[in-house]
């Protein structure tokens, strides 16, 4: 028998240790099917946790695209990011747009990104964005060429503390990407620093 506080002692330490998110599903299958610990009793002890590191406390439980995890509250970077002697990639205004687009667009073809950018999309942007995960192929565009169409991963929502697509800051028609592009540059670099995953990379301007 498991009785609530001793649930949320389990729940509690295996989202630290986990060194990924975990869903409701991954924390039930650390019980016995015996015990018959049901989803809304691990709901609740998940609430409880949150309770806990609300306030007065370095670190939160967040949920994200692919379950809950612990993290560093984000004012609290600028401390904690000094653990890693590397300094975080910068990433260029074409990076930063491309996947902007593509996060706020979505489906959308390398073409159709050329158009509104207004110049030649990189390959080794899409590249770069497809083997970090962040984005993939949705489909095909069904007109001549068949053109692929790209959209965001729950690893770039992950990456970014974010739970779906609905939690992105509003964009009426990106007109001030440079703006964006600021605010998109502290968020890539806070979370290099916290997470420590991405090696470095420099992605070039377009020419």
């Amino acid at each position: 028998m498991i009785n609530a506080e001793k649930l949320q002692c389990i729940l509690e330490a295996a989202l630290m240790v986990a060194g990924r998110p975990l869903t409701v599903q991954n924390m039930q299958k650390l019980f016995d099917e015996s015990l018959n610990i049901e989803n809304h009793q691990i709901r609740t002890a998940i609430q409880a946790i949150r309770d806990k590191y609300q306030d007065g406390s370095g670190i939160e439980l967040r949920e994200v695209a692919s379950g809950y995890q612990f993290q560093a509250k984000v004012e609290l970077s600028p401390w904690v990011s000094k653990l890693w002697e590397e300094r975080p990639p910068r990433y260029s205004r074409a990076f930063l747009e491309t996947l902007s687009l593509i996060a706020y667009r979505q489906p959308i073809t390398r073409a159709e990104v050329e158009e509104i950018r207004g110049v030649t999309a990189s390959s080794h942007i899409i590249k770069a964005l497809i083997e970090r995960e962040w984005i993939k192929v949705l489909g095909f565009r069904d007109v001549p060429g068949k053109p692929a169409m790209y959209g965001t991963t729950k690893a770039f929502l992950d990456h970014f503390n974010l739970k779906s697509l609905e939690e992105l800051p509003t964009l009426q028609e990106l007109k001030d990407l440079e703006s964006q592009e600021a605010k998109l540059q502290v968020q890539l670099e806070l979370s290099n620093s916290e997470i420590n995953t991405i090696e470095e990379q420099t992605i070039t301007t377009d020419e």
